[in-house]
């Protein structure tokens, strides 16, 4: 496999930013999970992308090579897009503000 044929992003900074903030995005998915402000569909949209990855079925099964477990990616991605797209704006700026200051004020 040649690096070509990798994504750009691997050999740039941005993708160690995108790991180092990965407890960032935990936390601000779990806070918005638990805001009475967010409705009930987002929190549906994040408990069943949760179910399908752990749920033995797939919609491409992982004996697959490479498309098997790109399907599983794929579908996290876009449940977790899904439910920040659906929670309200100003929660979602609110709660991610909280979190900067919270990540800033610990040095």
């Amino acid at each position: 496999m040649s690096t070509t044929s990798l994504p750009r992003y691997l050999f740039t900074g941005r993708f160690l930013q995108v790991l180092l903030h990965l407890p960032n995005f935990a936390r601000l998915y779990w806070r918005l999970f638990r805001d009475r402000r967010v409705s009930i569909l987002p929190k549906a949209v994040l408990v069943l992308t949760l179910v399908y990855v752990i749920s033995p079925f797939d919609v491409i099964p992982d004996f697959i090579p490479v498309i098997g477990e790109m399907d599983d990616v794929a579908v996290v991605l876009s449940g977790l897009w899904l439910f920040i797209r659906l929670c309200p704006p100003a929660v979602v700026r609110e709660t991610v503000y909280d979190i900067a200051a919270r990540v800033e004020a610990r040095g």
